[in-house]
């Protein structure tokens, strides 16, 4: 019998910092992204910060870097701040839905791409183009969700502190977003 104990944990882990709704560290990835309007998503809190859209472009980014280096593509990078985070001027309805399209493919293709996999012996091998595992790589982009999630969920507040999406100024508790704290 083939073992697949770890890469059966970290498919699981995956699915549940993304979409997970009971992950232990607090709201999965698609649960934050809720309630982001297009303009939320293409508005920066402050000069030389990220937008949530530019956010979402770089975890689907990494993603496809992922399943490229576990098809075996050495050549594939994300060298260049295009490649890595996108560039947006203005968020349309349509864009931003393109982007959380993209970026839930991009999730599918990653599981799809491990499930192919019989056994763990695989995710010891070093990653074509880089000096590490694809062990480590796939916790990165574990790790990876869970940083930009609160990174998101920060921005979310920032942009509602300031009114831009009145209508979402209140968390689920009815608590004014920057009065006392809250779950995140």
């Amino acid at each position: 019998m083939v073992q697949n104990d770890e890469l059966i944990r970290i498919i699981d882990l995956l699915n549940t910092t993304y979409e997970g709704e009971e992950a232990w560290h607090g709201p999965s990835l698609v649960e934050v992204l809720s309630g982001v309007s297009p303009e939320m998503a293409g508005h920066r809190l402050t000069p030389n910060t990220h937008s949530i859209a530019e956010l979402v472009f770089h975890l689907t980014s990494w993603r496809i870097f992922c399943v490229k280096k576990m098809q075996g593509d050495k050549d594939f990078d994300i060298k260049t701040p295009e490649k890595n985070f996108g560039s947006f001027q203005t968020i349309d309805d349509f864009e931003w839905e393109a982007l959380q399209m993209e970026l839930s493919l991009s999730q599918e293709e990653l599981i799809n791409e491990l499930d192919k996999r019989d056994d763990d012996e695989f995710l010891e091998d070093i990653v074509p183009g880089r000096d590490y595992t694809y062990y480590d790589m796939l916790h990165g982009v574990i790790n990876h969700d869970t940083y930009h999630s609160g990174q998101i969920s920060l921005i979310k507040k920032g942009l509602k502190f300031k009114g831009l999406d009145d209508d979402l100024s209140r968390d689920e508790y009815g608590s004014s977003y920057g009065d006392d704290f809250d779950n995140y």
